[in-house]
């Protein structure tokens, strides 16, 4: 409702000075509207002395009503990754390339935002992945990626062999340069350039894209959300593996552990402006059903 949105927190995409215009035209727009702003403490080195609160992430999770994250997919990956604690709703507004979660152009903001704020908006739930580093005895720190968890091989031109187990069944052992295990909303990242099927982002399930299989009968594999997904690195290669989070996050696996993949119980909220429609956003991203000449009927 919009009595909620009260206090807004403000991410740009990181080392980026060109957010610089987009935010103070933000800023100034919602201070306009009454809101209070916390500014993210790395965007608010590149917009000078406005008298901007600027904060850490951590606290724009506890302290804010509603995010407004400016840049690309990247950038909203980071932010929902460290905001899903505290339940906390984001709005995108894209100065990306792709943005199929910043689906907020530049030129709409102030429109989009005015009706958001007013109550006149839909918001999606996106299932998140929590990734854990395990062995016989202990189990490290969870990670959360919202986009897919990938096993790959690292500064090694060699492949690497995986043992993949889901809920404690074998699926088979594989020689590859890694697993990619996909969320719907990773199904237009990663899994597809693997050639992975595009999962609709309401569906509760997860997809498991092998990267360059050494075999030619090996295919994508749709599971369960709440199936639990383990994965071991066969023989010696432990120092050629890592565990990478959204693209992001770079993790090594012991000799002794594996990594265990689930759906966490926490899950980011996604704002969207009123008539918001995935298939849409789908043929403009991948250039569905571009024909020129039109079908003279339609």
């Amino acid at each position: 409702m919009a009595e909620d949105f009260q206090q807004i927190g403000l991410i740009g995409k990181f080392e980026d000075p060109g957010i610089r215009e987009t935010i103070l035209r933000l800023a100034v727009y919602l201070r306009e509207k009454k809101r209070r702003l916390l500014v993210e403490d790395t965007t608010g080195a590149y917009l000078g002395k406005h008298g901007l609160r600027t904060a850490p992430l951590a606290e724009i999770a506890v302290d804010s009503d509603l995010a407004i994250v400016v840049g690309g997919d990247g950038t909203m990956l980071h932010a929902a990754r460290a905001l899903a604690e505290m339940n906390v709703p984001l709005l995108g507004v894209n100065l990306g390339r792709l943005g199929y979660l910043t689906d907020v152009s530049p030129d709409d903001m102030l429109t989009s935002i005015d009706q958001i704020l007013a109550g006149d908006f839909e918001e999606e739930h996106r299932l998140l992945l929590r990734s854990t580093a395990v062995s016989e005895t202990e189990s490290g720190p969870p990670t959360l990626a919202l986009n897919d968890v990938v096993i790959h091989k690292w500064n090694s031109a060699r492949m690497i062999e995986l043992e993949t187990y889901i809920d404690g069944h074998l699926v088979g052992t594989q020689r590859s340069d890694g697993l990619i295990v996909s969320t719907p909303t990773g199904s237009t990242a990663y899994a597809l350039s693997g050639g992975g099927p595009l999962l609709h982002p309401t569906l509760d399930a997860l997809v498991l894209v092998s990267v360059c299989p050494h075999t030619l009968n090996t295919r994508p594999i749709v599971v369960s959300g709440d199936s639990r997904i383990e994965i071991s690195v066969c023989g010696t290669q432990h120092e050629h593996v890592r565990v990478t989070c959204d693209g992001q996050l770079n993790l090594p696996l012991r000799k002794d552990q594996r990594i265990r993949i689930e759906k966490d119980d926490r899950c980011a909220r996604l704002i969207h402006p009123r008539g918001h429609n995935h298939f849409y956003v789908m043929r403009k991203k991948l250039g569905w059903g571009e024909n020129p000449g039109g079908c003279g009927e339609c």
